[in-house]
């Protein structure tokens, strides 16, 4: 379980194709506070560290998650947005976030709000956005300007554009969406008693 407060950017230092599976190896400041089996959120997706050495640890993402993720287009020099689990005595100052990424956006507008940026991406499935709602963008708990069936916006403050990698988004470029847990559970509620 994840908050979508992120602790750190971190860069893709190696990438190894082993049969269906990739093993990138990350590295980030928080690696000596890491152990193995430990879960980590990668742009909002949930890995397992498998390997450590120095400043390096290593994760692997098999098909499944590579064919839902952004994680496939990740190369040497990748900034990747990450946060360890949520401690069960602390504040959950983003919202629930489980680390199963549900689909993956599009990026398809950039506005320089003057101290600000709105950021709007597409997606296609059929999960719901609400206004003022929240949403996981690259494991980044975000609250939603503007909802629309296929399309949400978002308004990034400078301290989260600069301390994630939102400013390395551009139009066009796809990202990790993970949608509200009890958004998902209500409209799941809701299509059964409908039914």
């Amino acid at each position: 379980m994840f908050t979508g407060i992120i602790e750190e950017v971190a860069e893709v230092t190696n990438i190894t194709r082993e049969e269906g599976n990739i093993h990138f190896t990350m590295r980030a400041e928080m690696t000596g506070e890491l152990k193995i089996d430990q879960s980590v959120a990668h742009n909002g997706c949930c890995l397992t560290v498998v390997q450590i050495e120095g400043n390096n640890y290593t994760v692997t993402a098999i098909q499944e998650t590579l064919d839902k993720t952004n994680l496939n287009q990740w190369k040497i020099g990748t900034k990747v947005n990450l946060e360890r689990c949520m401690q069960m005595n602390g504040r959950l100052d983003g919202h629930i976030v489980q680390g199963h990424v549900d689909t993956v956006g599009t990026c398809v507008a950039i506005e320089d709000q003057n101290g600000s940026w709105k950021y709007t991406f597409t997606y296609k499935n059929n999960e719901l956005t609400v206004e003022k709602g929240s949403i996981t963008v690259n494991g980044t708990s975000l609250t939603v300007v503007d909802s629309k069936d296929d399309q949400f916006s978002v308004c990034i403050i400078p301290f989260t554009y600069e301390h994630t990698n939102f400013h390395a988004i551009k139009v066009g470029d796809e990202v990790n969406l993970e949608f509200d847990i009890i958004g998902k559970y209500v409209a799941k509620w809701m299509q059964k008693t409908n039914t």
